[in-house]
């Protein structure tokens, strides 16, 4: 490689004039991605918030059709930009799942030296830098450093996400919320298959701006864990995906499914805790005020300033009626919520 040393005069430094061509060839790690030209973009709406994808692959832009294109109408909001950046050199690095490091308000994904992200979330400014190898891995973008960056940002600025699935009916929106493996999704698809409107399965988004406490959620897809396969057939031979944080799932498409009344946003009346418990009479346990607000807390993943904010949002749900479902079977479950629904 050839190299021209020029000796400044005064301060006689060595100054590196090596080519473009020659710097780019070095590997994709020392091009910076604000020298890269992103000619592509396109604007999807997920969650219904205007998001613009800038880029230079029109490979990001399809893996963002998949993700954010069943969503068509607009909610008020400032647009975000997401700039992805992929570079064509060859890399050797393993994909793996990125690392996560939170500062306030500033975020970070790295996978490796040549796979990360930089978000800014109280400016609402993103950077990716990636290989063509993870960008090819179609899934593992998506799901760690697409939607990431995307649902980061909004839960910045627009939304409150909550660890709950979400169904309604009669017009009354019931958040369901537990830990990992309480069985939100399962039972929340149990009732859609009754004939409630569904929302969400297992992550729901508090309107931020709502007067009243509303959430939206994923209602054109719902996600499960593998064992569910043995409660509904009609899951059986569905192929396992990746999800974010690593956990296995079966995600399957409503329409695929009897699901005859998905909808986006739910107007929420009531919080249920789901206990369940084998063999456990079924029963609904009315709970203080204010113990939505600390347990929904408690499980926010945002620091700094950010879950400040959070924290004062959730503060909507401290006179929502709140309750403990102890149960056993999904048809009593359902019929314990279904009264519910008519009693608020």
């Amino acid at each position: 490689m050839a190299r021209i040393v020029v000796m400044d005069r005064e301060s006689s430094p060595e100054v590196d004039l090596r080519s473009d061509h020659a710097r780019r060839q070095s590997g994709p790690q020392s091009a910076p991605l604000s020298e890269m030209d992103l000619p592509l973009h396109r604007t999807y709406y997920p969650l219904g918030y205007s998001v613009e994808i800038i880029t230079n692959e029109t490979a990001v832009l399809e893996a963002a059709e998949e993700s954010f294109g069943h969503i068509r109408f607009p909610r008020e909001i400032t647009p975000l930009q997401i700039r992805i950046g992929v570079s064509h050199g060859a890399s050797t690095a393993r994909l793996e799942e990125p690392a996560r490091r939170q500062y306030n308000h500033l975020y970070s994904l790295v996978a490796n030296r040549d796979n990360q992200a930089l978000i800014d979330m109280r400016a609402g400014i993103s950077f990716v830098w990636l290989t063509q190898s993870a960008l090819s891995n179609r899934l593992y973008f998506r799901n760690n450093f697409l939607e990431k960056t995307v649902y980061l940002l909004l839960g910045a600025s627009a939304v409150t996400d909550i660890h709950a699935a979400c169904v309604s009916r009669n017009g009354r929106g019931i958040l369901l919320c537990g830990d990992s493996g309480a069985g939100k999704s399962t039972l929340a698809y149990a009732c859609a298959r009754a004939g409630f409107a569904y929302t969400s399965d297992d992550t729901s988004y508090l309107v931020n701006n709502s007067d009243e406490p509303r959430v939206i959620g994923h209602c054109h897809r719902v996600r499960f864990r593998p064992t569910a396969t043995e409660i509904f057939p009609e899951l059986v031979g569905r192929r396992l995906s990746p999800r974010m944080e690593g956990k296995p799932s079966i995600e399957v498409p409503v329409c695929e499914l009897s699901v005859p009344h998905p909808s986006e946003q739910a107007d929420i009346h009531s919080i249920v805790f789901l206990a369940r418990m084998e063999g456990a009479a079924c029963r609904l346990i009315r709970l203080p005020d204010g113990t939505a607000t600390y347990r929904l807390c408690r499980q926010l993943y945002s620091s700094g300033e950010i879950r400040a904010k959070h924290e004062k949002i959730l503060k909507r749900f401290w006179s929502t009626p709140a309750y403990e479902l102890q149960y056993s079977g999904l048809s009593e479950a359902i019929e314990a919520l279904d009264s519910l629904t008519r009693e608020l």
